[in-house]
């Protein structure tokens, strides 16, 4: 399960070159509706309607299928992008829940300049390296569905460390 800060519209092709092994995205299906991006979106991606507990349980299945015919899985926690003076948002208990269940575990990743070349207001950022902490892996093994809190947090104060130490 790969996870990580997002913050910009290149998180996700960030996401492609940085990860080696396949994986599916889990995203909001909102945005499906997009032209052009959304044909391609919503055929490789896992798809959830965050209003609806239905679509939200059935990701679950969608993902052990995906996870049995061994791609991995990445979501961006926070649940879509926080406004622009969020260094980082609360995150949801999805993927944490997602991993306990199915014992894989969890890949925290921090984009610290995503922010500053891409931003999602329009006519902003600037040219520059994007860098990419990839952090050791934390092991769901021996952990319960009442240790998604716990995990979820664990790796949230990851993210946001290094997110502190970059801007040093």
């Amino acid at each position: 399960m790969f996870i990580a800060n997002h913050t910009s519209m290149t998180d996700i092709m960030l996401m492609l070159v940085v990860i080696k092994n396949p994986f599916v995205f889990v995203g909001k299906a909102e945005l499906a509706k997009i032209p052009l991006f959304g044909f391609f979106y919503k055929r490789t991606c896992i798809l959830v309607d965050r209003t609806s507990e239905k679509s939200r349980k059935a990701v679950f299945l969608r993902a052990q299928r995906r996870l049995k015919s061994g791609l991995s899985i990445c979501i961006f926690p926070e649940g879509g992008v926080p406004d622009e003076h969020v260094e980082l948002d609360d995150f949801k208990d999805g993927a944490f829940r997602l991993a306990i269940n199915h014992k894989i575990p969890i890949v925290p990743l921090t984009f610290p300049d995503n922010k500053q070349r891409f931003p999602f207001s329009f006519f902003s950022g600037s040219p520059g390296r994007m860098r990419v902490k990839v952090h050791e892996f934390l092991p769901t093994e021996g952990l319960d569905i009442k240790d998604t809190k716990e995990l979820n947090n664990k790796a949230r104060h990851i993210i946001l460390n290094q997110l502190k130490i970059f801007s040093l």
